[in-house]
């Protein structure tokens, strides 16, 4: 009987504590499956109510002026998962009204994603290039958003269909081109230059650097066709363009009377444009062309190229070694008549005159300096654009330094003798240091010709070029057992120094 009556009580007891730890383990299961559900989209396990749709607008008339805000915003809400816990992800889809979702863009946004935006940008382009509605033309579309609940056994909630209807914009090009004989590149659209968009403002197109005279246009692109859009001068007011499809309407040009620096403004919503011209040198490029060159050749675009100054961009210079034959000078680097040339004032003329005249492509006198058997050298070309003027003159070199005769005086160095293209000195030098300059005058006012190493022995001819009193001034040494009677030889053209002890 105790035994009977013990077994009851410890088989109740059992089953108060089994339900008391089945009630705990749920809820801690529970609360784990809410807070795993909480971190991936905040979800709250109830029935909740369907998930529904908002639209910002229903009527958007879209302009590329507004492309970079917001043109559309589509909200929902989190909808039910029927008291579950399971998760729910969504996608937003977007059809043509009529087309039943057939053609629709599909936007799968996954979970804890209750927004989708459009930019007015981003909107345009999927209205005109993935649905094909012409610019200009209003079309209606619908959306609906699924919320997809993981658990297979709770049904899946879909929006009611919402409507709203898009205006869309035809977008200015996304690049722009300048191409005519008054740009860099001539008619060669294939290379035709390119100009900056503006950040803020993409439309708003600027090209700043050398124009000639002549005319150019504006391309979309360099597609080597004709037949692309081009912008071309209004008939009615050179301030305004016209847009001409596919190379059509009457193609009228900007022309530059006069060449120089310029800031050209084009804005391809309002079709104006603004043409700068700025202070500063006519050209921003020469180069001598002609069989008297190093590469004694007419070759055009041709490589022999002046130097521009930093401190004054009117300078420019050139040094070479000429041949017996001719030359002319070119603004550009194009074909023989996409630009202007500098020719001397009268044919044949002597490498003493120092004035020049400007032609243009192929038109105007044709005529050249001349180098002769007599005269051939190495020359320093010296081309002054503000007072338009030329000096071409025999390139001298000078020993300088407590190792040469005259010493450091700048004003007077020991000059080196020139032929065949080679400077040579033959003399004695003293234990101490010597370099070669280019020019006579003040220590800053031209090139040296200084040794790669600061105390370089004589015995190695390797050599930099320093600029004015710019970089490293090395020197050659000479120590106290070295002074004695040199030979030394400079070959610019193949960049030698020799110096040899007799």
């Amino acid at each position: 009987m105790k035994h009977n009556s013990f077994q009851p009580k410890y088989i109740r007891a059992g089953h108060k504590l089994g339900a008391k730890i089945m009630l705990i383990a749920l809820a801690i299961y529970s609360g784990f499956l809410l807070n795993s559900c909480q971190q991936d989209e905040d979800i709250i396990i109830s029935n909740g109510d369907p998930v529904t749709l908002t639209l910002s607008s229903t009527q958007l008339a879209l302009s590329q002026e507004s492309y970079a805000s917001t043109a559309l915003s589509i909200s929902w809400t989190r909808g039910s998962n029927q008291g579950t816990g399971s998760s729910i992800s969504y996608v937003l889809e977007i059809g043509k009204s009529g087309d039943s979702f057939t053609n629709a863009k599909i936007f799968d946004l996954g979970k804890g994603v209750y927004e989708k935006s459009f930019t007015v940008s981003d909107l345009n382009d999927l209205v005109l290039n993935y649905w094909g509605v012409e610019a200009g033309t209003t079309a209606e579309f619908e959306a609906k958003v699924t919320a997809n609940v993981t658990n297979e056994d709770v049904e899946d909630g879909i929006t009611e269909i919402q409507s709203f209807s898009v205006t869309p914009y035809k977008p200015v090009s996304s690049e722009l081109y300048i191409v005519g004989d008054a740009t860099p590149n001539g008619w060669d659209i294939a290379s035709a230059t390119a100009l900056t968009a503006s950040a803020s403002t993409p439309w708003v197109y600027t090209y700043q650097g050398q124009l000639t005279t002549g005319n150019f246009k504006f391309a979309v692109s360099q597609d080597d066709c004709w037949c692309q859009d081009f912008y071309t001068q209004d008939p009615a007011d050179e301030e305004m363009m016209v847009y001409n499809e596919g190379g059509s309407g009457e193609d009228i040009q900007w022309n530059i009377a006069e060449g120089g620096n310029y800031k050209v403004t084009v804005n391809l919503l309002d079709l104006t444009i603004s043409i700068e011209k700025l202070k500063g040198p006519t050209y921003s490029e020469l180069y001598l062309v002609g069989t008297a060159t190093p590469v004694n050749d007419w070759k055009m675009p041709s490589d022999q190229a002046f130097v521009q100054n930093a401190d004054d961009p009117f300078i420019f210079t050139y040094e070479a070694t000429l041949t017996a034959g001719e030359f002319k000078i070119a603004t550009f680097s194009g074909d023989w008549c996409d630009g202007e040339w500098l020719n001397p004032s009268q044919g044949d003329q002597v490498l003493t005159a120092i004035d020049y005249i400007v032609t243009n492509g192929c038109d105007g006198p044709d005529n050249k300096w001349v180098v002769s058997e007599q005269t051939q050298g190495r020359y320093k070309f010296t081309v002054d654009l503000e007072n338009a003027t030329i000096s071409i003159e025999p390139l001298m070199l000078y020993l300088i330094g407590d190792a040469t005769p005259n010493g450091w005086e700048i004003n007077n160095p020991e000059p080196m003798n020139y032929a065949n293209g080679v400077y040579t000195f033959t003399g004695a030098l003293s234990a101490g240091e010597l370099k070669f300059s280019k020019y006579t005058g003040d220590w800053c006012d031209g090139d040296w010709l200084v040794p790669a190493t600061a105390n370089q022995s004589v015995s190695d001819g390797t050599y930099t070029i320093r600029h004015g009193c710019e970089g490293d001034d090395n020197k050659w040494k000479l120590q106290d057992g070295d002074a004695g009677n040199y030979t030394i030889t400079v070959d610019l053209d193949n960049e030698q120094i020799t110096i040899t002890k007799q």
